[in-house]
């Protein structure tokens, strides 16, 4: 039986049980006969499936919320059956927090279900440039503090001029693995960034990207956003900065994107006067109508629980206080990423035909063009055909899968909600570019070059009319596109919304209804959806023949 944690803090509950989501109470579980054995397994399987393959169980709780509590007997016989309720239904467990109720204690358990792929989220690290984005990443993933002068953010820097700049400037993914127990696996491992072995032998796999923070590199960081469907977002903020330079910017990003977050605020060790400052200024930021979230200081364990269990529903912002150098506060943000379960329903996109944009491409010697990007949905396996485009001719190719690789491990197949890298035959390594996407032969493959999008015009100095150019950026596809026409109305101010046909400038795109658009022009900035496409007609497209 795992390790129960002493006794904490208010174990708080969101009122009754709700018959949606990944959160169970039970107030006693008893001896059950085999059939009700039956059917606690079948809720328990439920519950995963609703929180991606993470629950949370209130022991001790009625169905109304009230926290009555176990005595120690009682204790001993719940958490036995529990025991194998999880067992039956393929998953492991472990206390987080106890506390007492009104008659006894009060347990709260996560539950993880034992799958053949580690359990995933993907975290987005934003933040103003300097704020220790690329330092924090170094540490979590590696184990080892920083020395105060950028150390740990050489370990995870990309390319060389990023270390000599010592400023981020691309888009870089790490692993940091959790065990059953909550015990991060890079610590167990020789290289600590050995992304195959840390996902191999990990329950849980948080994916942590890394992005620039410079203003400069905004196309950059939405590209990364974007193109990674995150769960959560951290956005950091230096205690001797405070909130300037892009920190409103990005966390802006995360809110017109629906994107739940923590602020992660470092540097704590420098000066506890500048910490009280920014955390002051943070929390009246957070609180402001646009952005319209709760302000959650996580200083103990139970905090960290707590945050994990909450943070899905968007209301609540967890704070942190952590030290790169010294280490402060980074076991409760580790806590925090081993409990926070998957908010996206993959499940439900893997019998969806195949969609990947196309994040990166490289050309590897003995093997020819290999391209990467996340599976948005449906699934992919090596030697199957598919298409890839749209090219400027407006055209499809078909190509053949020769071989997958997941987090650098050589896999058969890859489905909804992974990361993958695919080698591919049939085509040139300069005829793919970044924003192209592979799509199942199922899909009828389109080529638009204009569509219709309702817009929210976060901020522009002037006035919009027709004619106005903006980079547009879906997914990792992104080029400049005109405003052709603004339907009902002739021009467009700061805070207005409307409805616009849009057309690209250099080349088509792969585009659907309901998709989420952001553009942007020197400090313009606003955020749309895609109503409906106008492609070319079919006639217009083509694939070559099948690869040999």
């Amino acid at each position: 039986m795992p390790n129960t944690p002493k006794e904490g803090s208010e174990l708080r509950v969101n009122g009754p049980e709700q018959n949606d989501g990944n959160v169970e109470y039970k107030l006693y579980l008893g001896s059950p006969s085999a059939d009700r054995l039956d059917r606690l397994v079948t809720q328990m399987r439920y519950r995963l499936a609703q929180g991606g393959g993470e629950a949370f169980y209130e022991l001790g709780v009625s169905d109304s919320g009230e926290l009555v509590g176990l005595g120690e007997e009682q204790v001993r016989e719940v958490l036995a059956v529990f025991d194998r309720v999880a067992k039956s239904a393929g998953a492991e467990w472990r206390v987080t927090r106890r506390v007492r109720g009104k008659e006894g204690d009060v347990l709260e358990v996560h539950v993880r279900q034992r799958l053949e792929a580690a359990v995933q989220i993907v975290v987005p690290l934003l933040g103003n440039v300097d704020s220790g984005k690329s330092s924090l990443v170094g540490v979590l993933c590696t184990g080892s503090l920083d020395n105060g002068n950028g150390e740990a953010a050489t370990r995870v820097a990309r390319y060389l001029h990023e270390i000599v700049n010592r400023r981020t400037s691309s888009v870089s993914t790490h692993l940091l693995g959790f065990d059953g127990s909550g015990k991060t696996v890079n610590d167990q491992l020789l290289d600590p960034l050995n992304e195959s072995q840390v996902y191999l032998r990990s329950r849980k796999v948080a994916v942590l990207v890394d992005l620039a923070g410079h203003e400069r590199y905004l196309r950059t960081t939405l590209k990364g956003v974007l193109g990674h469907t995150p769960d959560y977002a951290l956005v950091v903020v230096a205690s001797n900065m405070g909130t300037v330079g892009t920190f409103r910017e990005h966390l802006g990003i995360c809110v017109v994107l629906g994107i739940p977050f923590a602020v992660v605020i470092t540097k704590v060790d420098l000066d506890p006067y500048n910490v009280k400052n920014t955390l002051s200024d943070v929390e009246r930021v957070l609180k402001l109508p646009g952005v319209n979230k709760i302000p959650f200081i996580v200083d103990t364990q139970e905090d960290a629980v707590l945050a994990a269990r909450h943070i899905s529903s968007g209301r609540i912002a967890p704070i942190f206080l952590a030290s790169n150098v010294t280490g402060a506060g980074l076991d409760y943000l580790r806590t925090f990423l081993d409990l926070a379960p998957p908010r996206l329903e993959w499940e439900k996109r893997v019998d969806q035909d195949l969609l990947v944009y196309v994040d990166d491409k490289f050309l590897v010697k003995g093997v020819g063009l290999v391209v990467s990007g996340m599976l948005l949905q449906g699934r992919v396996s090596v030697n199957q055909e598919v298409y890839v485009g749209p090219f400027p001719d407006s055209t499809y190719r078909t190509v053949k899968i020769k071989s997958i690789h997941v987090n650098r491990v050589s896999v058969d197949s890859a489905r909804a909600g992974q990361i993958m890298s695919a080698a591919l035959a049939g085509v040139e390594y300069a005829d793919v570019e970044k924003g192209m996407v592979i799509l199942s032969q199922r899909i009828k493959p389109q080529a638009v070059e204009e569509f219709k999008a309702d817009i929210h015009v976060l901020y522009h100095p002037t006035t919009i009319k027709p004619g106005y150019q903006s980079v547009v950026h879906v997914y990792t596809h992104r080029q400049p596109a005109k405003i052709v026409s603004i339907l009902g109305r002739d021009t467009l101010r700061t805070g207005d919304k409307g409805t616009v046909i849009m057309r690209f400038m250099k080349k088509p795109a792969y585009l659907y209804r309901g998709q989420t658009i952001i553009f942007r022009e020197g400090r313009t900035k606003g955020i749309g959806r895609i109503v409906e496409v106008y492609p070319k007609t079919a006639e217009a497209i083509r694939t070559s023949q099948p690869p040999t």
